[in-house]
């Protein structure tokens, strides 16, 4: 072996022998194998993923590799679900595709991701590195592509970079504040051999986020709590995220605090605690609006001030109020909404502090009017004899229990599961908010089923969402997945029904879907049990049946076209212009 061989090995660890080294110069394996075994040392155990030729490499390494893969029917959706198996896990996702279509069919899942700060690694198959550029046969610029909707990405060139950039994605992707991140591997670079595969340590000298709060900031804002006289929290998706649940919890219980969350916040608290005032902005409670408008302080964690809630005015949002601004990235602080106390740090570390530094509030008379404005304005629908998704969702939340795990698609529904569906803790509300993309939820319900094999799971779908992953009914009989499909079905595009009806004056474009299949029928085609709700008689029978059966269920609930979503807000209004619907 050559001095210099020697020198590169004794460099990386210091504690190394000689009989090491002539181990190591002998230790070959092929940049895929390499992959595969520095994702397991990183504690991958599962990867959503559609092959191709240009990773063929790695799907025969994978045969020797004790991570398993699961085979979803898009390139799409194996994006969808390595998201949602992060968000009811915890730990990083992964997914992988091959080169060219393959690759540009997972840009709508990683920027839903993306605009949901979930941690994935995104694998996908390059043309060999001779190709680059040659508008060779499937090559696209997939890291060009998405470098807007990802937070780090890599073209590997040699093979020897494997283990350093693996590490590093995975390590990007899973703190501060989490993301995508995407690793181009070309043909030719996953077939060379590597003859050193052990990583390096991180060595990330531009990379930096922030844990803990700033000790003065926190004070600040625990004197700003201590003088409220109406607080309000507003907890986002960063409070779950940071599994900082527990701790919020017993923050608004000390210093008897109301609170609000976003849609990516639902869970933060559970729904029946009697500090929680609902979901604030389009489609939250009344309550929640007017406390948010009508505050004097209010504590925003781990929320960035989205246009659904903010009305994208955001000189006219709290305007009584005092901000507190919480959050691990420093771009989110005032870039929407004026922070008067900016706190950048890890939600629940902060929190933490916060929660050492707060006394029991005297404010009565903030509970009195809130407790007017719930009373006055509560979360309601017509009960005049037909079968309402109202009313399926909460015999859904009484019948499967505290521990059920809901996934929704988008539009109508969605907003429904939102207002009347009772979840009672964090990573069990599982919904595309973001980037609000049809078709997510059957994806995620598979990915949620993953994470926890031994929980229910719960799809919330509409006809137009599900017909948009429709095919992933083979995933779950091919991995016999006991998913439990609530379809919302009424012939149309409800969300933009609703818009239509409300904003263009009822000139109604495009929204049915006349040649709508019987959906019951698709399912036992694919081998799935199905089953109808048809009248409000029906729900809680049927929907124990579905629970009972071993294995998937689509449940087909003929609801009205008619149905609506209330409150809303018009766009362009603020919160206190909500629309209750009532007379």
């Amino acid at each position: 072996m050559s001095k210099c061989k020697e020198d590169i090995y004794f460099a990386r660890d210091p504690e190394i022998t000689w009989e090491d080294v002539e181990v190591l110069s002998k230790h070959t394996l092929n940049g895929a194998k390499v992959l595969l075994d520095v994702m397991a040392e990183e504690g991958v155990e599962i990867v959503f993923g559609y092959p191709g030729g240009a990773l063929l490499a790695v799907y025969d390494a994978l045969l020797d590799s004790p991570i398993k893969h699961v085979l979803p029917r898009h390139e799409q959706t194996a994006v969808h679900a390595a998201d949602a198996y992060a968000r009811v896990s915890g730990k990083v996702g992964v997914c992988m595709a091959t080169s060219g279509p393959g690759a540009a069919n997972m840009v709508t899942g990683i920027a839903n991701a993306y605009m949901d700060s979930v941690p994935l690694v995104i694998i996908t198959g390059q043309v060999p590195t001779h190709l680059l550029g040659t508008d060779s046969f499937q090559e696209v610029d997939i890291t060009g592509m998405t470098l807007p909707i990802t937070k780090h990405s890599y073209l590997v060139k040699n093979a020897k970079d494997i283990p350093r950039i693996v590490k590093e994605a995975f390590y990007i992707a899973g703190t501060g504040r989490p993301g995508p991140v995407l690793i181009d591997l070309p043909k030719n670079v996953m077939a060379e051999e590597v003859h050193d595969p052990r990583p390096p340590k991180i060595a990330l000298k531009s990379y930096k986020y922030f844990s803990k709060g700033n000790a003065g900031q926190i004070e600040e804002a625990a004197k700003a709590l201590a003088q409220s006289k109406k607080p309000v929290v507003y907890a986002g998706g960063g409070v779950i995220t940071s599994g900082a649940e527990q701790v919020l919890q017993e923050l608004i219980e000390k210093a008897n605090i109301p609170v609000v969350t976003t849609l990516m916040g639902i869970g933060s608290v559970p729904a029946k605690h009697p500090n929680y005032l609902g979901m604030v902005g389009m489609h939250g409670t009344i309550t929640a609006n007017l406390a948010v408008n009508d505050c004097d302080l209010l504590i925003a964690v781990g929320v960035r001030f989205d246009d659904r809630v903010t009305s994208g005015l955001k000189h006219k949002f709290a305007t009584k109020a005092k901000i507190i601004h919480i959050d691990i990235d420093p771009a989110e602080i005032g870039k929407v909404v004026k922070a008067h106390i900016p706190i950048v740090g890890d939600a629940r570390l902060v929190l933490e502090d916060l929660l050492q530094k707060v006394t029991p509030l005297e404010i009565s008379p903030w509970w009195e009017q809130l407790r007017a404005w719930a009373k006055q304005y509560p979360l309601s629908y017509e009960q005049d004899g037909r079968l309402n998704p109202q009313t399926i969702l909460k015999a859904m939340g009484e019948i499967g229990g505290e521990n059920a795990i809901v996934c929704t698609d988008v539009g109508q529904h969605q907003m429904w599961a939102a207002q009347f569906y009772p979840v009672t803790g964090g990573r069990k509300f599982i919904t595309s908010a973001g980037l609000g993309t049809m078709g997510f939820g059957f994806p995620a319900a598979i990915g949620a089923q993953f994470a926890k094999p031994d929980s229910l799971v719960f799809l919330v779908t509409g006809d137009g969402s599900f017909q948009m992953s429709i095919q992933e009914l083979a995933t779950t009989v091919q991995y016999e997945l006991p998913i439990k499909i609530i379809l919302m079905n009424n012939g149309v595009l409800g969300m933009v029904k609703q818009l239509q009806k409300m904003f263009c004056n009822e000139r109604f474009s495009q929204i049915q879907l006349h040649a709508n299949p019987d959906f019951v029928k698709v399912a036992e085609a694919y081998g799935v049990k199905g089953l109808r709700i048809e009248s409000p008689e029906q729900v809680d029978v049927v929907l124990k049946e579905a629970i009972e059966t071993p294995g998937p269920v689509l449940v087909d609930c003929h609801i009205s076209p008619d149905e609506i979503v209330l409150p809303t807000l018009p766009p362009g209004k603020t919160i206190t212009d909500i629309l209750e619907g009532r007379e």
